[in-house]
């Protein structure tokens, strides 16, 4: 009998990303609306992936997304 594969949750997979090296990196939030009032440095900042530290949210996110892509 097969393993049924596990669902990924598609928030999650929108928002972490997997490093060639394995680290996960996430976007920043509040990129979407309400922009004008933000300083040119913070906007720039959205730009850049950080990278997740905590062993806790790895594992999460590892759970909600164990397909997660590599780029």
């Amino acid at each position: 009998m097969a393993k049924t594969k596990i669902k990924t949750h598609k928030a999650t997979s929108k928002r972490f990303r997997l490093t060639g090296s394995g680290l996960l990196r996430r976007t920043r939030l509040g990129k979407s609306h309400l922009r004008r009032r933000k300083s040119a440095r913070a906007k720039a900042e959205f730009a850049e992936l950080k990278t997740v530290q905590a062993h806790g949210l790895k594992k999460r996110v590892k759970r909600l997304a164990p397909y997660l892509k590599q780029k």
